[in-house]
């Protein structure tokens, strides 16, 4: 049906309310209480689509809603707002995606509307409650169109019993709460998406927070590549940078090692990384942990010492006849003792007495047990930037690996929060294939039937590999100033959500659109402020105060260089 031609919409108007209403007096007869509080009448439906529809509503009647006392029917028509059809005893709750003008009738104007779910009629008061998610029945055309309440709204929000955290308030009310249910969004990972300077490293620290406060006994693994959570976890979480992490080195599977020893490319490349595989299994066999082991692959996290790997490297080297090329070898050697000598790799590769700690770090780094502090922020910013991807993808890939190989035991589900995402999965236009980024993905594609959640934090959503924001079941949108991203998103946004969407660049600082899993229907929310000593040290310097004081420069510069010298020891 087109929504062109003379169509004869009458000028909507609020219904009437009743003498005993405004006098105070005994309420009328449920039918009627029904009746008069459907609201107002602001539209009809003019076109009938399986997962939206097009109303025509009245400019004349949202004009003199902007004056209503109740904040969402103010925002009555507008974009990203709802609104209710009645459809017998149920009203279905939609979106407002799109507006224009309605050709050839002044006054009136169109919407696009997508459907997000339904809910029971409450006798006495007509309201909305039972919300769910789908639609059953479809109204038909010419049926009238109706300004959501705040009260109704209160009934979509409402908890269902699910475990949830609040988050902020549902704009534009000022007493909604607005919560995440914890289980459907953790279950089906989540992204939080937002440009620099929007308060998205405080958002992810404020639902950080709940969570940890919900699920003290939690297990909680954070990249943190700029430093900047420590401050806020310092009470509820453990903390692991340079100086305590003791990530052993053996650990690598031996992508990782190629990636760490390895530096040449093209057809020496691949030597270089046969004769490692060969050497490196060799060193592994000398373990005294490789005897339990029946099947000792070049993968298998077996102790080994870098001592033994380059003594075969050297012994390997002797064999050769003067016409077979050494420099494979002594190329694996050099880069070896290059990483063992150099300071800012002991956090890894540190000792020449390598023990089986395997099971005590994988319970420091993973929560097991919690001990109360849930969450384990891993402070990467301290290390060389050639290895942190390694680093990086070390640690994913043990989360992955464990879950795996635990699947017998109880469960110990496992959150895996990523900052800076784009730097780690990047798509194929910006980097080559890594190791961190194939882990991953794969989590993102896998994760969820393993028990890992995947929580991924980044500015440009854009650059992240094709397919992982797809992944993500819930989507927490701040603003985005960049058109690439908005388009990114909003082809990774579930349909009826696309009208908040068009919102994202006009959002205030901590302000988020939350859509998917995590979430009863779509909502704009205005997130809490988060206490002082919780908050990640990311603020802006403010300049026009620090650049007015002065003194004790000299200290400062022979405190920094002693830092910088020892690299953060």
């Amino acid at each position: 049906m087109s929504d062109m031609g003379s169509h004869h919409f009458p000028a909507a108007r609020p219904l009437p309310v009743s003498e005993n209403e405004t006098q105070g007096h005994a309420s009328p007869a449920p039918a009627a209480a029904a009746k008069r509080t459907e609201g107002h009448q602001i539209g009809e439906v003019i076109e009938i689509a399986g997962s939206g529809s097009k109303v025509v509503m009245d400019c004349a009647t949202l004009t003199n809603l902007l004056e209503h006392p109740d904040p969402t029917v103010k925002m009555a028509g507008q974009v990203g707002s709802q609104v209710k059809i009645r459809v017998g005893q149920t009203w279905l709750l939609a979106n407002i995606r799109t507006q224009r003008i309605y050709e050839g009738q002044a006054g009136l104007v169109v919407a696009e509307i997508d459907f997000l779910g339904e809910g029971d009629e409450e006798k006495l008061t007509g309201h909305i409650f039972n919300f769910r998610r789908g639609v059953t029945r479809y109204p038909t055309p010419s049926s009238p169109v109706y300004a959501v309440t705040t009260a109704d709204l209160k009934q979509v929000y409402a908890s269902d019993g699910r475990a949830n955290v609040e988050i902020g308030t549902v704009y534009p009310t000022d007493d909604i709460r607005g919560a995440l249910y914890v289980d459907a969004m953790l279950g089906k990972h989540f992204a939080l998406l937002g440009s620099t300077g929007t308060g998205k490293s405080t958002s992810a620290a404020l639902i950080l927070h709940k969570i940890c406060d919900l699920a003290p006994e939690g297990h909680i693994i954070m990249i943190d590549p700029h430093g900047e959570y420590s401050a806020a976890f310092k009470d509820n979480g453990k903390l692991f940078d340079v100086n305590n992490l003791n990530l052993p080195y053996w650990l690598m599977n031996f992508r990782e090692h190629c990636e760490v020893f390895v530096q040449s490319r093209g057809d020496a490349k691949q030597m270089d990384c046969d004769i490692l595989a060969k050497c490196l299994l060799a060193a592994k066999a000398k373990s005294q942990a490789s005897a339990n082991v029946a099947k000792l692959t070049v993968d298998s996290p077996v102790p080994y010492l870098l001592s033994d790997l380059t003594s075969i490297l050297q012994n390997e080297m002797g064999k050769l006849d003067k016409a077979t090329n050494s420099a494979p070898y002594q190329r694996l050697k050099t880069k070896i003792d290059e990483i063992k000598a150099d300071p800012r790799y002991s956090f890894m590769f540190s000792g020449m007495l390598v023990g089986d700690t395997m099971a005590a770090f994988l319970s420091k780094i993973f929560r097991l047990p919690s001990e109360g502090k849930p969450i384990s922020i891993i402070d990467v910013s301290a290390m060389p930037s050639e290895i942190t991807p390694t680093v990086v993808s070390v640690l994913s890939r043990l989360v992955f690996d464990y879950a795996i190989w635990s699947r017998n035991e109880p469960a110990r589900p496992m959150l895996l929060v990523c900052e800076e995402a784009h730097r780690y999965i990047p798509n194929d236009d910006v980097a080559e294939e890594s190791s961190v980024r194939d882990i991953l993905s794969r989590i993102a594609k896998e994760g969820r039937k393993y028990g890992v959640s995947l929580g991924l934090i980044t500015q440009r959503p854009s650059d992240l590999a094709e397919g992982v924001l797809s992944q993500c079941g819930t989507i927490l949108s701040m603003r985005l100033n960049n058109d690439r991203d908005q388009a990114f998103v909003k082809a990774a946004m579930p349909e009826g959500a696309r009208g908040f969407l068009d919102s994202i660049p006009a959002l205030r600082n901590r302000e988020v659109i939350c859509c998917g899993e995590g979430v009863a229907i779509p909502i704009r929310v205005s997130l809490d402020t988060l206490a002082e000593e919780r908050r990640p040290a990311s603020e802006d310097p403010i300049f026009s105060e620090l650049w007015c004081e002065h003194g004790g420069e000299e200290e400062i510069i022979q405190r920094v260089i002693k830092r910088w010298r020892a690299q953060g020891r």
